[in-house]
């Protein structure tokens, strides 16, 4: 078997942890902070109507925005889809409850009038009023928190729940880090959103596992040693493993990034994010807070023994 590292390397990866959990809790606040300052919310969470249209020939993007203003709509957003010579166009707009019934009839007079010459085309319409968006984006959140809690007792019953508090904090390390870069670079959160993220969380988790499956089997096999030990030893040897299947991964989410096309651009710029902190996390944050949880738990015991002793 091919191996980019061998296993019989020697990195201290836990001599690092203070340096990287510093690191870590600095980028989870930071993006925290964007999520609920900067975050932008699709039609899908907030309501409005997103319209696809396609025109016969090239015209200008300022043009649409007028048209779209003309037709008493304020606050569209307007961005090019497909190759430049399809001439398609997706618009945005945010609305109130009551006019989204009309606002298809309205905008589509508005184009047909500004563009009767280019052969306008309304292709797709999809309305969302702003109640329907309040639970969508709380059905979202709470396929978030469900498929946390199960992989929680996943991990508590297949190896130990003092794994299990690592692997959920791993996770929301991950997933914080993703929303905090779609709100750096002003990309909207969508049902697309909870998808991705959703398959960084299955992504990252695998990861972890891995190198818990293999902490395990060094405790089984070498029980004088402590944990620190264990996780050194096999996140050493599984090394290899890690930066190949990450590598390999990384390679075709940014080839689906670059040249998959602006549908599913957005998706894979959430997946590429979380391989790269997926992996960082199952090292650097997983294994931390199993091992402060385990000397917390020993010094536990060990308060409560003496206590016996006196």
């Amino acid at each position: 078997m091919f191996e980019l590292i061998k296993t019989n390397t020697k990195f201290d990866f836990v001599g690092k942890f203070p340096y990287t959990s510093w690191f870590s809790v600095a980028a989870v606040l930071a993006s925290l902070i964007l999520v609920f300052t900067h975050l932008k919310y699709g039609v899908d969470f907030s309501g409005g109507a997103e319209i696809q249209i396609k025109f016969q020939k090239s015209v200008n993007v300022a043009d649409i925005r007028s048209a779209v203003s003309g037709a008493g709509i304020d606050s569209a957003s307007v961005q090019s889809i497909g190759a430049d010579s399809d001439y398609e166009y997706l618009l945005r707009i945010p609305a109130k409850e009551e006019n989204l019934n009309k606002l298809e009839e309205s905008l589509e007079k508005a184009l047909t009038t500004k563009f009767s010459d280019a052969g306008v085309q309304i292709r797709k319409v999809d309305l969302v009023g702003p109640k329907a968006g309040s639970q969508l984006r709380l059905s979202g959140f709470l396929a978030l928190a469900w498929a946390l809690i199960a992989i929680m007792i996943y991990i508590g019953l297949r190896f130990n729940f003092k794994y299990a508090p690592g692997a959920i904090v791993a996770l929301i390390h991950d997933s914080s880090i993703v929303c905090g870069v779609y709100a750096v670079f002003g990309i909207e959160f969508t049902l697309q959103t909870v998808a991705a993220l959703l398959t960084v969380i299955g992504y990252s988790v695998n990861d972890t596992v891995i190198v818990y499956d293999r902490v395990r089997e060094n405790e089984q096999m070498y029980p004088g040693n402590d944990l620190k030990t264990h996780i050194n030893n096999a996140t050493n040897e599984t090394l290899s493993r890690t930066i190949l299947t990450s590598g390999t991964t990384l390679f075709t989410s940014f080839a689906m990034l670059f040249f998959g096309g602006v549908a599913i651009r957005d998706f894979f710029l959430a997946v590429t994010v979380g391989i790269v902190v997926g992996t960082y996390s199952s090292i650097y944050v997983a294994a931390p807070i199993t091992l402060v949880l385990d000397r917390w738990k020993s010094r536990k015991v060990g308060a409560q023994n003496v206590g016996f002793a006196k």
